[in-house]
């Protein structure tokens, strides 16, 4: 047995020394676990040592997981996907490793980063543009990155829209081009077509939304379901705003668990298609939505909005016909899993919102819906209706499938680089 684990180790290695001179190897940071998460079409392999998962990764593409795009000379928006290789300074100073002692030490270690001891430009807090730490005058300072912009034509510009709304009662009654990233999935039967949750254009092939509005899980038919984007009411159709897609996949996340009634993990991702094989195309009622970095969250307190066609109070019959918005504020998961508000039901991938007064909140129909906030000019989508007691009852606030939590796990399924 002894000489067969030799042998073994020996074409392991020989296969490995064959991967090296096809395509880049870097090992994983992520010890002793048995799988790694490879982004860009990487591929993971167990090591030699069969202790830990190595990422090969395809050509133009490096770091632990792949994360570094080699190829990246410009960035989007505020930079905040960055993954170049750019690792100077404005200034021209050498910028520090992320993962170094002495940038440890000043305590603003940005935790959201992929993990790997790098020094390339990054924006984990949502600043302006890329940057680095660097070392100057005996001290470590913040500096930005002399990256330039990408132009206009090379990508959407998420989390950008026109500010404005007509206000209601107990709400707001707003325009798409306010929410233009706002899906409709809709479900067709013997009975006709019916409206079955909101959603999110997080790209312009993909949409996210919430998990249980597909009971059939798995087996749910994508020829049954359209989505439409730039739609203001779900019984009106307006042909210069709206967009009509079909389905062509379904990702229901794989720990989906309704066990509890607290439908954790409750997230799942559309791919979209016209009829002539086209996305979505840009317009001023169809763009797409910022995704926070892995982990990103918010100060408790902060003012979010929640929009959908869903009931606009607790008890009635009947969907909202149009597009409605209202204003939420976060609340703690300590406050929120309180024996006065959900208790246990709450786990780490949900958050919780709700207004001061109870006013406003998400209901029936809601559901998978954007809740988006605002950070540095920008709209990002931090949470996907999923449950609640009631609508605007108090002590029972809206619940969110955390859309942070699930940042890398949209890149795996889409396939997509970058979510700017």
């Amino acid at each position: 047995m002894a000489g067969f684990g030799l042998l073994s180790l020996i074409l392991a290695l020989a296969a490995l020394a064959v991967c090296r001179a096809q395509r880049r190897l870097f090992p994983s940071t992520l010890h002793e676990k048995s799988d790694v998460s490879c982004l860009n079409g990487g591929t993971s392999v167990l090591s030699p040592s069969g202790r830990h998962m190595l990422c090969v990764c395809p050509d133009g593409f490096s770091g632990s997981s792949c994360e570094r795009d080699e190829s990246i000379s410009c960035f989007d928006g505020i930079g905040l996907h960055y993954r170049g290789p750019m690792s100077k300074s404005e200034s021209g100073r050498e910028c520090l490793e992320w993962d170094s002692e002495s940038v440890r030490e000043i305590g603003v270690y940005p935790k959201n980063l992929v993990p790997g001891r790098h020094n390339h430009c990054r924006n984990p807090d949502y600043s302006r543009r890329p940057w680095c730490y660097v070392r100057a005058a005996f001290r470590i300072i913040k500096e930005d990155c002399d990256i330039p912009r990408c132009a206009k034509d090379q990508g959407w510009q998420c989390g950008q829209r026109e500010e404005r709304s007509m206000k209601v009662v107990g709400g707001a009654l707003s325009a798409v081009e306010r929410h233009p990233w706002m899906a409709a999935v809709f479900s067709r039967s013997s009975r006709g077509r019916t409206f079955t949750c909101g959603g999110s254009l997080i790209s312009p092939c993909w949409v996210l939304t919430a998990a249980h509005c597909f009971p059939d899980g798995t087996q749910t038919k994508l020829n049954k379901l359209s989505v439409f984007l730039g739609k203001n009411a779900i019984n009106e159709t307006d042909v210069q705003r709206e967009q009509e897609f079909s389905v062509s996949k379904l990702f229901i996340h794989e720990h989906f668990d309704n066990a509890d009634g607290n439908f954790n993990n409750d997230i799942a991702l559309l791919k979209i298609h016209s009829p002539d094989g086209r996305c979505a195309k840009e317009s001023s009622a169809v763009k797409t939505v910022c995704i926070p970095e892995a982990h990103q969250s918010l100060s408790d307190g902060t003012s979010c909005e929640v929009t959908g066609y869903g009931r606009e109070q607790e008890g009635l019959w009947y969907y909202s016909q149009y597009l409605r918005e209202a204003n939420v504020n976060l609340l703690s998961q300590d406050l929120c899993s309180s024996k006065a508000y959900y208790g246990n039901m709450i786990t780490d991938n949900m958050l919780c919102a709700g207004s001061p007064d109870w006013s406003a909140d998400s209901c029936k129909g809601d559901s998978g819906g954007p809740l988006v906030c605002r950070v540095r000019e920008r709209v990002f989508l931090f949470g996907v209706v999923s449950w609640g007691e009631g609508c605007s009852r108090p002590f029972r606030p809206g619940v969110y499938a955390k859309v942070s939590n699930y940042h890398r796990w949209i890149l795996e399924k889409s396939g997509l680089s970058s979510l700017s």
